[in-house]
């Protein structure tokens, strides 16, 4: 599977990679034995890029990923996790669930925002203890939304010291929105963007800033959330949509994306999954992935030739923007069969 550099640093990413929510029981129980598969299933796809969190099930999600990788050469994969939420024993004892904030695991523990120097460094020698390994090659800013200014003061100096050291490898930020990335790629010297669910089929609100000012400067971006909280997987009434219910007006103009992918033979999972990369400033899209058998279903989505006519019908229909770079018809690594005599 094709990688690429992030920034100007030594760390690549693999053009798909795995996103690990899931594995910390999102939304619903996912057992070890499964979540290890999962991991299995990616690598012997030849993903080797792999994004956790603290937040992901309180910890699980970090402590399954370890487990899985670690049998794995250390320097055959990236490891991705992110800063900004330290996990404070719950004064309760655990009592509860965590699903308020989507997970289905005992809340034995609670959230507490922390974007101070201080903050960082306790947040990822966590993490490390949690995934059994010595380094990441990436940490990542988690939803600063609400704390910009000290993410900007204080964390994000701390991570560019651990990447001056050696600690680490690629630093960034990590957000569902667009706008305070493009700040932190015009005002810092990040190396990557995670930007979750806002350059789309549905959504490309990352085009407007974020992604012109990262080409021009040299940063990568990741994409997540190309499937828009799964109603690009299968659009139809009381789907979510940026983890709410869809409205009726992003519902229809998901239909009649559907309708186009179909015409030209190709599932809307698949258009979804290969838009982003029309974009130079792209390196990799992040998928979850909850089983063995979701990952093998999106690499051959990923794998999946899309005819440059698709992206046309999709601009003449207005679905589509006429400036909206998409990507060549033929993605790497995929396999054409030959053609018939003619």
């Amino acid at each position: 599977m094709r990688t690429t550099g992030l920034g100007a640093g030594a760390v690549a990413v693999s053009e798909l990679a795995l996103g690990c929510a899931a594995l910390g029981n999102l939304y619903q129980p996912v057992s070890d034995e499964t979540a290890r598969a999962t991991v299995d299933a990616a690598w012997d796809a030849g993903v080797r890029t792999f994004d956790t969190a603290p937040h992901y099930g309180l910890g699980l999600s970090e402590r399954r990923l370890g487990a899985a990788l670690r049998d794995r050469p250390r320097d055959a994969y990236t490891l991705s996790t992110k800063v900004g939420r330290l996990l404070v024993p719950h004064p309760q004892g655990g009592a509860g669930d965590d699903l308020a904030h989507g997970f289905a695991v005992p809340a034995t523990h609670r959230r507490v925002w922390d974007f101070s120097a201080d903050g960082v460094l306790r947040s990822l020698e966590a993490s490390l203890d949690r995934l059994g390994v010595d380094r990441v090659d990436v940490v990542l800013l988690h939803d600063p939304d609400a704390h910009a200014e000290q993410a900007l003061r204080e964390a994000y100096p701390a991570l560019e010291r651990l990447r001056a050291e050696g600690v680490v490898g690629a630093i960034g930020i990590g957000m569902n929105q667009s706008a305070l990335p493009a700040r932190f790629v015009r005002e810092t010297d990040i190396d990557v963007v995670l930007l979750a669910g806002r350059y789309t089929l549905l959504d490309q609100d990352g085009l407007a800033e974020l992604l012109p000012e990262a080409a021009a400067r040299g940063r990568g971006v990741v994409i997540g959330g190309v499937f828009n909280s799964g109603l690009l997987t299968a659009p139809r009434p009381g789907a979510t949509y940026d983890y709410a219910p869809v409205p009726q007006p992003v519902l229809d103009r998901a239909l009649r994306l559907l309708a186009v992918s179909e015409r030209h033979g190709v599932p809307l999972r698949a258009t979804a999954l290969r838009f982003p990369f029309g974009h130079p400033a792209v390196a990799s899209v992040l998928t979850g992935a909850r089983s063995s058998r979701e990952v093998r279903d999106t690499v051959e989505q990923l794998r999946r030739p899309i005819p440059d006519a698709l992206w046309d019908e999709l601009r003449a229909e207005g679905l589509l923007d006429p400036d909206t770079p998409v990507p060549a018809a033929t993605p790497a690594g995929a396999v054409v069969p030959p053609k018939g005599p003619s």
